[in-house]
């Protein structure tokens, strides 16, 4: 490709909206244009990057055995209303009306629509297992959509469905598919991790993220450097601190903390370590009846560590909050505790109520909480003594740096990540709900056994600039950069040599294969090295008359400080020799 014919489209300044790295990178290197909200354009030099993730995961899907095909965009409401997805997933599902009034969706997944094709052709164990996948685009009407490709509403994305006879057959399929993912993002040159992750809305019990590693990644990645062990956060279990609960020490004491409502200002207020507070969290569910009216509440007190913040996933999973919860109203916390938030605590309540305590807070001692009256709080409040033993005892809370590895090798460890790719087990989640049966080895009619697979294609250029940029612009791994190399003759309109020589060196590099573009603009070296540097091009050959008539060009990777003197005879072979070509 020459740059002549090519559409480079680069700005000197990102748009104001423009608030992280790689939405500002992109829009100054041409490669996406605003539309919308949340909705891009992907220009060449874009779109260039995205064929190339693409092309490594199509390779790799059907290296697994994946077999590709293309769904709907827009599909028919039925399907979704059988599985309940319509009403349920909210405002992120867009959906609309045809001409005949009848309901439809813009896709954000395809769980439906494949379930459907397999109850339709997928008949005999005979034909199983079988793992159906598409890249398509996708529609999910984000509420607040920023950070350019990273939270767009409309986004390309890879997903696949694995369907077996039986669990052990999907549970195959899908370390199969798990074990592809680790292939694609290692030939795309980015540091990842497979991470152990909750199943979240799409459902399932077997469930990994891949994370690209960035500072500034909305996700943070647990780990230990001492094994293998990974989690995101909503999964990484909080150990139960080993040993027994010490004695009682102190008495319980109501005590003065005017105008101290926090954890942290009690402690300071009581030169105490934070560790020694206990906060209160009160929530409550709701049984409805037939017509979805509240006929019942329950309320509950979570008590977690003062310097410890609670997971939500985690208190999902609490047996008698896993049907959905909510903080309670300011009624119903008046009505058991007599006092506004901040003061609040399990001893001398005015009603009972259910009592959940963190692992760490069940076998704490002398600890301090609310007392149900402001501007007091509670030392030395032991459990037993004080107050009855919590009705339950589960993982509440977050993880932190240095908490013990759950595979007890060592402590762990936190670093930012962005979602790239996940894998899901999920079971009979949907083929239930949608009666997608086969006939099986004593013929009769089985649920399907199924798995379900996503890669972000249009999010991974994001999360790999986020990963791998510095102050010039972008800095692409050579497998996905939009050209590998990049031929800049200076000076080539008043040098026949320049000239010969770059088409030269030009034509060599694409006779050999190479992903290279010839820069036969006639720009001024400054602004043609500029250009290349903010569009992230990793290896660049630089030929110009002075160096010709020592019979040098100059090679320089987009990661190199300087540049290398090369002898212009042997350009062609250094640069494959680079490439590994």
């Amino acid at each position: 490709m020459k740059a002549s014919q090519f559409l480079i489209t680069t700005l000197k300044e990102a748009p104001a909206d423009a608030e992280v790295v790689s939405h500002q990178l992109m829009t100054r290197a041409g490669m996406i244009r605003k539309l919308g909200a949340g909705i891009y354009n992907y220009m060449p030099m874009g779109l260039r990057v995205i064929q190339k993730v693409e092309a490594i995961v199509r390779e790799e899907m059907n290296r697994a055995g994946a077999v590709e095909m293309t769904m709907p965009v827009v599909q028919p409401a039925e399907l979704w209303q059988e599985t309940g997805r319509f009403e349920k997933m909210g405002p992120e599902l867009l959906r609309i009306k045809d001409r005949h009034e009848r309901d439809y969706i813009i896709q954000p997944t395809s769980e439906e629509v494949v379930t459907d094709v397999a109850r339709q052709e997928l008949r005999s164990y005979k034909q199983l297992p079988k793992n159906l996948y598409q890249i398509q685009t996708k529609f999910r009407d984000e509420r607040r959509p920023r950070f350019g490709l990273m939270r767009g509403r409309e986004f390309i994305m890879k997903d696949a469905y694995s369907f077996d006879r039986d669990e052990a057959g999907a549970k195959a399929s899908y370390q199969v598919m798990a074990a592809a993912y680790r292939r694609i993002f290692d030939r795309f040159g980015l540091k990842y991790r497979a991470v152990a992750a909750d199943s979240g809305a799409i459902g399932g019990d077997l469930s990994e993220e891949f994370q690209v590693i960035a500072a500034t990644g909305e996700d943070a990645i647990v780990y230990c450097p001492a094994s293998d062990y990974a989690a995101n956060m909503e999964k990484a279990e909080a150990l139960a601190p080993a040993g027994p609960r010490p004695a009682p020490a102190n008495p319980m004491v109501k005590t003065p903390t005017p105008g101290k409502s926090t954890c942290a200002d009690v402690a300071e207020y009581l030169g105490v370590p934070l560790a020694t507070t206990v906060k209160s969290l009160v929530l409550a569910t709701d049984e409805l009846n037939e017509a979805g009216e509240i006929v019942r509440s329950q309320v509950w007190l979570l008590l977690l560590r003062g310097d410890h913040d609670m997971n939500e996933v985690k208190v999902s999973k609490v047996p008698g909050l896993d049907k959905g919860f909510r903080f309670a109203s300011i009624p119903e916390i008046d009505a058991h505790f007599g006092c506004k938030p901040g003061y609040l605590g399990p001893v001398g309540l005015k009603q009972p109520l259910k009592i959940v305590a963190d692992r760490e807070v069940a076998v704490m001692a002398d600890w301090i909480c609310g007392s149900n009256e402001p501007d007091f709080h509670t030392t030395g409040v032991n459990w037993g003594r004080d107050l009855p033993e919590p009705d339950l005892v589960a993982d509440l809370r977050n993880v932190v740096e240095g908490d013990p590895s759950p595979d007890g090798k060592g402590a762990l460890a936190i670093e930012r990540g962005i979602e790239v790719g996940h894998v899901f087990y999920l079971g009979t989640k949907y083929s239930k709900a949608m009666n997608a049966t086969f006939l099986d080895t004593d013929g009769k009619p089985k649920h399907f056994e199924m798995g379900c697979y996503g890669i972000g294609i249009t999010r991974l250029p994001a999360a790999a600039i986020e990963q791998n940029h510095d102050e010039r612009g972008i800095v692409w791994p050579d497998a996905i950069a939009p050209f590998t190399v990049v031929v800049c003759p200076v000076g080539a309109d008043r040098s026949e040599a320049v000239k010969a020589a770059a088409d030269e060196l030009y034509a060599g590099l694409l006779a050999a294969g190479v992903d290279v573009i010839l820069d036969d603009r006639g720009e001024r070296p400054g602004a043609m090295f500029a250009d290349w540097e903010l569009i992230g091009v990793p290896h660049r050959v630089t030929i110009g008359d002075r160096g010709l008539k020592e019979g040098m060009v100059e090679y320089q990777h987009r990661r190199d400080a300087a540049a290398t003197k090369v002898p212009a005879a042997e350009a062609l072979a250094f640069v494959k020799g680079r490439l590994g070509v």
